[in-house]
């Protein structure tokens, strides 16, 4: 077989079906980065939009108990009601700063009865228990509010907590162990409370607005697909040169090749040598 009748044999059919597999699967995993990269500049987008927002009424925002738009994340909402110390609620499993801890849920009872849930903050765990040392007593009385919107979490498969903590921020089972008509569309992240307590959990800091690198490993998967085909084609170039070493024309272009790999590995003394000895 000679010329380039075997690259439409069975087994270089099956490396270019390889190649195409390859980079399908390489263009793949670059669409998927860059609709992360769509996710993280969202994300971004909301954070600068409502993070530094005037801060809305509750009942405005939220017209309905069940009502949120993940475009409202970080928005400020303000309410005014009494804790509900009694019900309070710790969230296991909460890292900061590599650090494992708590989030405090506190519900607040608003005016019209109905129940928002308050994210007050996070706590390390306790230094001989699997529960914070202390717990710092939201203010008693009626205190009004300012917290920022977020949604909900699902209920996780083999996450179990037991009393007073609970796996996740599911809204609805939250919603099952409070007496009341609970919000269960959003909670909120405490940012201030009026009257404020001499002592808090830590609050939630602003996102870093950073869009990560999924930009470049979208190129560099694209880059990939690419290179398959190019490794192709090397590969289908160096056994076209086997096949046809025997073809004088080829063996013509071999030679010109050794010429010029030659003249690239010799140096200006090699050159100048020859030179003086043509004359």
């Amino acid at each position: 077989m000679s010329g380039w009748r075997f690259a439409f044999s069975r087994r270089w059919a099956g490396y270019l079906a390889l190649t195409v597999l390859f980079a399908i699967v390489c263009a793949s995993l670059g669409v998927w980065q860059l609709a992360r990269r769509a996710e993280a500049t969202s994300e971004i987008e909301r954070v600068q939009a409502n993070w530094s927002a005037e801060p809305a009424p509750v009942e405005q925002a939220l017209p309905r108990l069940d009502s949120f738009d993940e475009s409202q994340k970080w928005l400020p909402v303000t309410m005014t009601g009494r804790y509900r110390t009694v019900d309070q609620l710790l969230v296991r499993n909460r890292p900061l700063g590599g650090s494992p801890g708590f989030e405090v849920l506190t519900p607040l009872e608003l005016a019209d009865g109905t129940v928002f849930v308050v994210d007050r903050g996070w706590l390390p765990v306790g230094s001989r228990q699997d529960s914070p040392d202390i717990v710092p007593d939201p203010p008693s009385g009626e205190v009004t509010v300012v917290a920022r919107l977020k949604a909900g979490e699902p209920t996780l498969a083999g996450r179990s907590a037991s009393g007073n903590q609970i796996a996740t921020i599911q809204l609805d089972d939250i919603a099952g162990r409070l007496d009341g008509s609970t919000y269960t569309g959003a909670y909120g992240l405490l940012d201030t409370e009026d009257p404020a307590p001499a002592e808090r959990p830590i609050a939630v800091t602003r996102p870093v607005e950073d869009e990560g690198p999924h930009l470049s490993y979208a190129f560099q998967w694209f880059v990939f697909a690419l290179l398959g085909f190019v490794g192709l084609g090397w590969a289908l170039r160096q056994e076209y040169r086997a096949v046809n070493a025997d073809d004088p024309a080829e063996q013509q272009r071999a030679a010109a090749r050794e010429r010029r790999k030659e003249l690239r590995t010799r140096s200006d003394a090699d050159i100048e040598d020859d030179i003086l000895d043509t004359r």
